[in-house]
């Protein structure tokens, strides 16, 4: 994990968890579920354009998880440097509420994976949440603050609950990532706008249950089992799309580099 390749090796849980199909659904969720902490959304709707840009923001997201996870040490660090330059510019570079948006994001990608079918016996999930603290560390927190396995994790989500509630902000960025704006040719000529609609529908089913009630979203009987099913579903679908369409370019790059492209 030292090498210039790289911050991780493909042997990493990360890069496991990262380069598979159940992060479309896991990077929605994650978005879901940041919102849920009104502070950091305010801060978030007076220093951006969130509500006129959340689709921009869900690629920005995706582009900085992908660049810290795939790309050359030198690349994924100059990255980081910038988001902690802008964060500070604008104000938004309280230690506490980034630890809220990370742990938020390890929370949501970790759970959607492993409701998705993806094999992490347990001791791979306490190693995928303690490898994330490098994800940590380059935005800015301390490392020793952040939660490094299963048991850390649960009790920061218990400790932070009483801070969290479904504030008008983060009711619009759910409202927006089920009915995002699409150009009238893609939305009424291709089937972008269901499959989005079903994705999106799928990301807000498999929050945890305590976001849920916070949204007021009505949970039935056996909801759980129902979802998770889906999401299998949705990542052995999404397993077929051939890798060359489905890959980012920076993955592509990543397999070559480390010498395991197929």
């Amino acid at each position: 994990m030292s090498s210039e390749f790289g911050l991780f090796s493909p042997q990493s849980v990360v890069w496991k968890i990262h380069s598979d199909p159940s992060m479309v659904v896991g990077g929605i969720r994650a978005l879901l579920q940041q919102a849920l902490h009104p502070v950091a959304m305010d801060g978030v709707a007076k220093n951006s354009n969130f509500r006129e840009d959340t689709w921009g923001r869900l690629q920005r997201t995706g582009d900085y998880v992908a660049t810290l996870s795939f790309a050359p040490r030198k690349d994924a660090e100059a990255l980081a440097a910038r988001v902690r330059s802008v964060h500070t510019k604008l104000g938004l570079d309280d230690p506490h509420l980034l630890l809220w948006v990370h742990m938020a994001l390890v929370d949501s990608f970790l759970d959607v994976a492993i409701r998705s079918g993806m094999p992490l016996a347990p001791q791979d999930q306490d190693q995928y949440i303690k490898e994330m603290v490098d994800f940590a560390r380059l935005v800015g927190i301390n490392p020793e603050t952040v939660p490094s396995n299963r048991e850390e994790l649960k009790l920061y989500f218990e400790n932070i609950a009483p801070e969290l509630y479904a504030s008008d902000d983060a009711k619009r960025v759910a409202l927006f990532l089920t009915f995002p704006p699409m150009p009238n040719t893609i939305r009424f000529a291709t089937p972008a706008a269901p499959a989005w609609a079903s994705l999106s529908a799928l990301a807000t089913a498999a929050l945890p249950l305590w976001a849920r009630k916070l949204y007021a979203i009505p949970s039935l009987p056996g909801q759980d089992v129902l979802t998770n099913a889906a999401l299998t579903a949705t990542r052995s679908t999404l397993k077929l799309v051939p890798e060359n369409i489905f890959q980012p370019p920076i993955l592509k790059q990543a397999l070559i580099r480390w010498g395991v492209a197929s």
